[in-house]
């Protein structure tokens, strides 16, 4: 365990440290225009972020013990064919969908 002193050190640090890094974009640059280059870089993020957020429960599920499941490698399957189609939203309730419809139908 950590030391009740070490811990609030390390919270407010990492407060301090969260803050700058928002600041860095919403307080210096957010009155400001971007540069066209910037902006389209900025497109990729959201892109770039999702499926890094949602792969590992899809390779290494915790709940199958870190082994793949096929229900989830086809419930991910249909949230990217839905993504590349239809656009986040809908890879994400045709994710959801299938997964669900899947555990019920054969678990």
């Amino acid at each position: 365990m950590i030391d009740t002193a070490t811990f609030w050190t390390l919270t407010i640090l990492l407060g301090i440290g969260t803050f700058l890094i928002r600041f860095s974009f919403l307080g210096l640059l957010g009155g400001r225009t971007l540069p066209d280059r910037v902006l389209l870089y900025l497109r990729y993020v959201g892109v770039a972020v999702f499926p890094a957020l949602f792969m590992p429960l899809v390779v290494w599920p915790e709940a199958t013990g870190g082994a793949p499941d096929p229900i989830r490698l086809i419930a991910a399957l249909a949230a990217f064919l839905a993504g590349l189609r239809f656009g986040v939203i809908w890879a994400i309730v045709a994710g959801m969908g299938t997964l669900y419809l899947m555990q019920f139908l054969f678990s």
